[in-house]
């Protein structure tokens, strides 16, 4: 039976990866890998979580099954940050547990397939597996482009698609620090597709996946909530990973708004049924970590202030491309504006290869840069060889 399937090719990242890592020169840099790091090059458990773990190992007293919602302490403790004042809706948004914010993305997909979703309209470019998991469910792709030339968001054409859009249609937006761009739309660019949302009828599905990496848990929040604000059901994708560092943990929450409790209790019965045949059970661990930090003021301030110093230290990196105008035929002030760990050069396949043979230095093909793999050590470095291969 085997001798039927097609041989897939291997992921590039897992690549670059192992290219990297056989790289003897001791001053190579990795931009590939989508973890934050420090300026010594260190991806850490953050201090908070380390306490509520601590707390774990100490005082949970069973690793017994918690159903296919996962924990629900984490979720309902989560909202406040993602929803603000009035964390559910009046009563139309609820949640669940999933295994990160890939799961969370599964889950929106095919429960909206379940639902009539036939075609998703999505900005690209986007996050690989966003395409990867609407083709997997056979969810036809409408795409339209995000990014304008001139490193700003193209706000028109993700209005265009709202506007032309039908039954059976969604949208997917990126939350803030759009990956792989870094280019997130203005809050009245927000405002315009909120209304333009509500107007058509299509179905937003929010991807949430670096809130705090980009000005500020509130400010990161302010644009999408604008869109909830705005339309009578909706689907989030929320991820942990990033801005509590448990990638490896996988940590994350989809959550569910509806029109009326009647259709909210309906949406979440079949969010389970599917999260049941599809992974079970969520993992527990990283998820009761997160309910201990934010359940805890104390650690909440530790929290916050370690995801300060991440994002101050992301902008420090940014303010320094920036300022450095023009390497070789490349203009990097645009990445100054930009957002969160990623950002696009507009560099061939070609310059990339000679980055890597030539200066040690490790990117996607896109030309995908993670903007936590510059130091301040490096960074002149990067922006010399950017020169050189570009010039």
């Amino acid at each position: 039976m085997l001798d039927r399937l097609e041989p897939q090719s291997p992921d590039a990242l897992l690549a670059l990866i192992q290219m990297h890592a056989a790289d003897e020169r001791p001053d190579k840099i990795d931009l590939g890998v989508g973890v934050y790091r420090t300026d010594e090059g260190a991806t850490p458990v953050f201090g908070a979580i380390k306490e509520a773990e601590r707390r774990l190992v100490e005082d949970q007293d069973s690793k017994s099954y918690l159903g296919p919602e996962g924990d629900t302490g984490f979720v309902t403790a989560l909202m406040p940050y993602a929803f603000g004042e009035n964390p559910t809706m009046g009563g139309r948004l609820a949640g669940m547990q999933t295994p990160g914010g890939t799961g969370a993305v599964r889950l929106a997909l095919a429960l909206g397939q379940k639902a009539g979703l036939k075609w998703l309209h999505m900005g690209t470019p986007s996050w690989p597996n966003h395409a990867q998991i609407a083709q997997d469910l056979a969810l036809e792709i409408a795409p339209f482009n995000h990014a304008s030339d001139d490193g700003t968001a193209n706000v028109e054409a993700a209005l265009d698609a709202i506007r032309g859009a039908g039954a059976g249609e969604a949208i997917l937006l990126h939350g803030c620090c759009h990956n792989p761009t870094g280019i997130d739309y203005t809050i009245e660019e927000w405002e315009a597709l909120a209304e333009a949302i509500a107007e058509s009828g299509i179905f937003p599905i929010i991807d949430i996946a670096y809130q705090g990496l980009g000005h500020g848990i509130e400010e990161d929040a302010a644009g999408y909530r604008r869109v909830l604000d705005k339309v009578p059901e909706a689907f989030i994708a929320y991820s942990c990973d990033k801005n509590f560092g448990l990638y490896r943990d996988r940590v994350g929450a989809f959550y569910m708004l509806a029109d009326s409790a009647d259709m909210l209790d309906k949406a979440q019965s079949n969010a389970n049924a599917l999260a049941r045949a599809s992974w079970s059970m969520p993992p527990d661990h990283g998820a009761a970590a997160v309910r201990l930090v934010l359940r805890d003021e104390k650690l909440v301030q530790n929290w916050r202030g370690e995801l300060t110093a991440m994002r101050e230290r992301l902008r420090k990196v940014r303010d320094r491309l920036a300022q450095s105008g023009e390497a070789g035929r490349l203009d990097l002030a645009p990445l100054g504006t930009q957002n969160g760990l990623f950002s696009m050069l507009p560099v061939s396949k070609e310059e990339v290869a000679r980055l890597r043979q030539e200066h040690g230095i490790y990117m996607a093909g896109s030309g995908r840069i993670n903007v936590a793999g510059l130091t301040m050590g490096n960074i002149d470095k990067f922006i010399r060889a950017l020169a050189d291969v570009t010039g």
